[in-house]
């Protein structure tokens, strides 16, 4: 696609989202007794039906806390699959109250498609992968090469400013979802299959042979990945927002899925009672229940709790935690204070 059409598809959907009155989303949330989270149509690790039909993974951890923290059940979830083209039409239409999809903060999304990144659950960055009997150890390598790129995302724009750099060229070959690019890059379609590095390590660990198929040294790109919701909204925007920095910071204070309860009788650290809902009233604050993070916490644990469950170096996909570690632990990872 042509950064002009991509930019008019922006143009479009930011037309939607002011058409659509946002605030009133908490009232609506409660009124239906479900929230409509977009997720991506299938991605394991991140958001992805299991065996039974239930949704699962890191980005779906997301949506279920934020129904816990405003409904108290983290199963009050209607998921709704979208692609890189139908995500922010879905969100700036109303279709969804937060999109939770691996999707990228950046200036012309957030600016002129008016929508509110509420922070970074993934710390990401642009790779490429290629089979092991290409015998190529660079992308700079890939001259000529076909490549399984997904269209209506930064990728597609990531994709042509890093072979226009190194004066080489390719040949794209469009995809809409991921399980399209895995079947295209299977069948040899393409000869190289480029997006998220770690949506490269989540498609591989499906792989029947993933020992045959490689990840490039080159990362090419920043991409913070996180959910977002739309611009005008504000008290919609902080409870998805604090309900992120609340799996963030029991993390950090050592509030787990196991210890939670036996905390919630009293600790000595006036943040974690806060955090907690036993000392405050941060709750009321955000037109919540008093336990409000704690109800979130309850679904999955905290935020490395989630990690490690879905994504982590004990999964498949096998992804460490690198710029996703805690500050504290030489990561970007790091919430405001709850006070």
């Amino acid at each position: 696609m042509k950064k002009s059409l991509f930019f008019g598809a922006l143009t479009a959907a930011a037309g939607l989202a002011a058409g659509v009155a946002a605030a009133g989303t908490l009232d609506d949330v409660k009124a239906r007794g479900t929230l409509n989270c977009g997720v991506t149509t299938g991605l394991v690790g991140f958001a992805a039906p299991d065996s039974n039909g239930e949704w699962e993974g890191f980005d779906v951890a997301v949506c279920r806390a934020v129904a816990a923290a405003v409904l108290g059940d983290g199963n009050a979830v209607e998921f709704v699959p979208t692609t890189g083209k139908t995500r922010f039409t879905a969100l700036a239409s109303g279709e969804i109250d937060m999109l939770a999809r691996n999707t990228t903060w950046t200036f012309s999304r957030d600016v002129d498609l008016k929508f509110t990144f509420v922070g970074v659950n993934y710390y990401d960055g642009q790779g490429f992968m290629v089979p092991k009997d290409l015998g190529v150890s660079s992308a700079k390598d890939l001259d000529g090469a076909t490549v399984c790129i997904q269209t209506g995302t930064t990728t597609e724009l990531n994709l042509a400013d890093f072979f226009r750099s190194n004066n080489i060229s390719y040949e794209p070959v469009p995809i809409e979802t991921n399980a399209e690019a895995q079947q295209q890059y299977l069948a040899g379609a393409c000869d190289v299959y480029t997006t998220d590095a770690s949506g490269l390590a989540a498609t591989r660990a499906t792989f029947e042979a993933p020992g045959d198929h490689v990840l490039l040294p080159e990362i090419i790109s920043k991409e913070p990945l996180g959910p977002l919701v739309r611009h005008g909204d504000n008290e919609w925007g902080d409870i998805v927002r604090w309900t992120l920095n609340a799996l963030i910071t029991a993390e950090e204070l050592g509030v787990t899925s196991a210890n939670m309860t036996e905390m919630m009788a009293g600790t000595n650290n006036p943040e974690i009672n806060r955090l907690l809902g036993t000392e405050g009233t941060l709750g009321e604050m955000l037109g919540l229940d008093a336990d409000w993070a704690a109800k979130a916490l309850a679904v999955g644990g905290n935020y490395g709790e989630i990690f490690e469950q879905n994504i982590g170096e004990a999964t498949p996909i096998g992804l460490a935690r690198v710029l996703n570690a805690q500050w504290t632990d030489g990561g970007l990872l790091y919430s405001p204070p709850f006070r």
